[in-house]
């Protein structure tokens, strides 16, 4: 069984080492000149390589059951045993598994090791520009040289962050093989919002709830520290809802985002809170009397045109941003889009379409939440593609 992998990078690599364990002659063709560059980089440099909280809310589609339903076929249990026996010792820092070492070379190293083990053979500078289904098998064409497969898993990655080589060729090769890709639109990344004061509060963190409505409608809620930038808003609870927002605003929705500073307090409770601390100093101004429970920064935008104690509550829980626009795709982690999962079998992760094809990792329409979860997609899904391209089953 001839096999061919589009993409050397978590899922390409996954995909390259189950197929080949399982006897197939594995090649791996990927476009740059290493392999891997966005495991590197996965994590700060550290590798997030997945999380001990398993949640089908961690995992996003237009196809809503997809994801989890490939999840739970290759689970957590499944992945931790994987990369322990090629010698990956993990260390949990808050729910998310790092290598004991922190280094994310670490992770992409083992993966490189085992395949060679296993004789798979590694091609770099390989850019694919066309996948053609044969009578039997596939002609898989290169900027140099023609690769002959009995099958084929198409693991060439997404056009999110700055890493070199991440680009829509996967999604292109995917089209003209019948598929339908479903828009790719940034995701994990910062939202900008309508107003000329954000630069007052650039770079302050502060811990708080942050909703996204669309039309009114609330579409996601997270709460952590919001990092508040020149632009608008950014952190990883911003970064959780942002796929959301890129969706509505592509529909041309009115997207918004509520703060609220202070979730542990309900309106009514903390308008007597903040009632009682400026009774206990009554000396201070409004202003004066959020020293110490606020940022410095916030506490001028806070409290304009702000008379009454109510009404600063009522700001505090309920701070609205109109947000007119995500970060762009090169500063995003992921992307939300790809692949339409309804033309891909969860079970094996074959095309519905073109037998014989496979797809794996950031190429399909999933997107993970922050904390691993985009790593376990790939690790999940690229398993599973390479076992049963080459005739094995989970």
């Amino acid at each position: 069984m001839r096999v061919i992998v589009i993409g050397g990078g978590a899922a390409g690599l996954m995909a390259a080492v189950m197929a080949a364990r399982r006897g197939a002659a594995v090649t791996v063709l990927e476009q740059n000149n290493v392999f891997g560059k966005k495991i590197l980089a996965t994590g700060n440099g550290k590798c997030n390589l997945t999380n001990v909280k398993q949640d089908p809310q961690e995992y996003r589609s237009d196809t809503k059951d997809f994801p989890w339903q490939v999840v739970s076929a290759f689970p957590l249990a499944e992945t931790l045993k994987f990369f322990t026996g090629l010698g990956i010792y993990t260390r949990n820092k808050n729910g998310g598994l790092y290598p004991y070492s922190e280094q994310a070379s670490a992770v992409r190293d083992v993966l490189c090791m085992e395949a060679a083990h296993l004789k798979v053979k590694m091609k770099t500078q390989e850019r694919v520009t066309c996948i053609r289904k044969e009578k039997e098998g596939f002609l898989v064409d290169t900027q140099t040289y023609t690769y002959q497969a009995d099958r084929v898993i198409l693991a060439a990655g997404g056009c999110a962050s700055s890493v070199s080589g991440s680009c829509k060729d996967g999604f292109d090769l995917a089209k003209r093989l019948g598929h339908t890709v479903v828009e790719p639109l940034p995701a994990l990344t910062g939202l900008k919002g309508v107003g000329a004061y954000f630069p007052k509060w650039a770079g302050v963190r502060f811990e708080a709830q942050v909703t996204l409505f669309e039309n009114e409608k609330e579409a996601a809620s997270q709460r952590g520290e919001i990092q508040f930038t020149e632009y608008g808003i950014s952190g990883i609870p911003v970064f959780s809802i942002s796929r959301f927002a890129a969706r509505a605003l592509n529909r041309k929705s009115r997207v918004m985002a509520v703060l609220d500073f202070m979730p542990d307090f309900t309106l009514e409770q903390l308008s007597v809170f903040l009632e009682t601390r400026m009774e206990n100093c009554g000396y201070k101004t409004m202003e004066e009397s959020l020293v110490g429970l606020l940022p410095q920064k916030l506490i001028p935008l806070l409290c304009t045109e702000i008379r009454y104690v109510q009404e600063l509550a009522e700001k505090l829980k309920n701070y609205p941003i109109i947000i007119k626009d995500t970060g762009p795709m090169s500063q995003a982690q992921v992307c939300t889009g790809g692949v339409s999962a309804e033309e891909i079998c969860p079970d094996t992760m074959e095309s519905r379409l073109v037998l014989g094809l496979y797809f794996a990792g950031e190429v399909v329409d999933v997107d993970g939440n922050c904390g691993g979860y985009n790593l376990q997609w790939a690790w999940s899904s690229g398993a599973i593609a390479g076992i049963s391209c080459a005739g094995g089953t989970i």
